[in-house]
């Protein structure tokens, strides 16, 4: 019995391993693979590149990140992030005013945000429901604004997107920023606690005295400011207000929550591991790109993905009960 008990004591914790250095693990075999397909792969400017291309997926991951780990979710992101950045390249060409256009986007994000949380609060919608509407809401009022047609002679709101600060590009910078941020606030703050708390223990959280539904309300809002954000820079490094470039972001930025580690069932998360998550589905992004794999079966293969990052989740956590 007691051989037993020190064989099992020795053994090796599979899934405690995987949840401290899996994502990890999967990144590096996922730059190898990248270095095997594309021998430029390492080049400091392709890995800049890189970081340009996902810095969009990365913001949005972020705000994705503090809505899972309070156990809720936004669908309308993509088309949130349309909206917001066709709005702020109107504002644009009719002032020349980059700071007047970049607020307008945020501001809009961030409205946009705040009404999803009124909607679950206020009227008990499911978050899925309530952003699935504004989803609809955002994707309409677009239709209208644009008439369907991009908005061009963005002026100098393109060096958000295309700009450098030093050697690097702009992009970057506002990612790190947000990733930052996102820390700060979730590791550092009473805001944080209470994002953690919601999504760990709803109930008990309710009966400790913490205003939920305040806090849920600016989570959305937050999360909205950050998906506003990500629009005006998506816009400007595209150059044009594009009505139907941000539909499937969403889904991408949750991928990469889940996949760097955040519970879907709330309550756990890194914003750090959402870093690694969005960089990893940006480079699998590359990889299917470069093997032609149809957008068809880019979306299957994503969709296997967020599926097998759940159930190694769930397993886990079953684990660990």
């Amino acid at each position: 019995m007691t051989a037993d008990a020190s064989g099992k004591g020795n053994s090796v914790d599979w899934k405690l391993l995987y949840r401290k250095y899996g994502i990890l693990l999967i990144f590096v075999a996922i730059m190898i693979i990248s270095a095997i397909l594309n021998p430029n792969f390492l080049e400091p400017a392709n890995l800049l590149n890189i970081l340009r291309q996902n810095s969009v997926i990365a913001i949005i991951a972020c705000a994705q990140t503090i809505l899972i780990v309070s156990g809720m979710i936004d669908l309308s992101a993509g088309f949130v992030l349309t909206l917001s950045g066709c709005l702020a390249c109107g504002v644009m060409v009719n002032t020349g005013s980059v700071p007047l256009a970049l607020g307008t986007g945020i501001i809009v994000g961030g409205a946009c945000g705040w009404v999803n949380g009124f909607l679950v609060t206020r009227f008990g919608l499911q978050p899925f429901i309530a952003t699935l509407a504004m989803a609809n809401v955002a994707s309409g009022i677009t239709q209208v604004y644009t008439g369907g047609s991009a908005i061009s002679k963005i002026g100098d709101l393109k060096y958000v997107g295309q700009g450098y600060l030093g050697l690097v590009p702009l992009p970057i910078v506002i990612m790190l920023l947000i990733v930052v941020l996102t820390w700060v606030i979730m590791k550092y703050t009473r805001f944080g606690l209470y994002i953690y708390a919601i999504g760990g223990n709803e109930k008990a959280t309710v009966a400790s005295g913490i205003p939920v539904n305040r806090a849920k309300r600016r989570i959305f809002g937050l999360s909205g400011l950050f998906v506003g954000l990500a629009g005006v820079v998506l816009m400007a490094r595209l150059n044009s207000g594009q009505p139907s470039v941000g539909a499937g972001y969403e889904f991408d930025a949750i991928t990469a929550a889940i996949v760097g580690g955040t519970s879907f069932n709330g309550g756990v998360g890194n914003v750090f591991g959402t870093l690694i998550g969005a960089l990893i589905v940006g480079m699998i992004n590359n990889i299917l790109n470069l093997m032609n794999v149809s957008t068809q079966y880019q979306l299957i293969i994503k969709g296997v993905l967020i599926a097998a990052a759940v159930i190694i989740d769930l397993r886990t956590k079953s684990s660990r009960t």
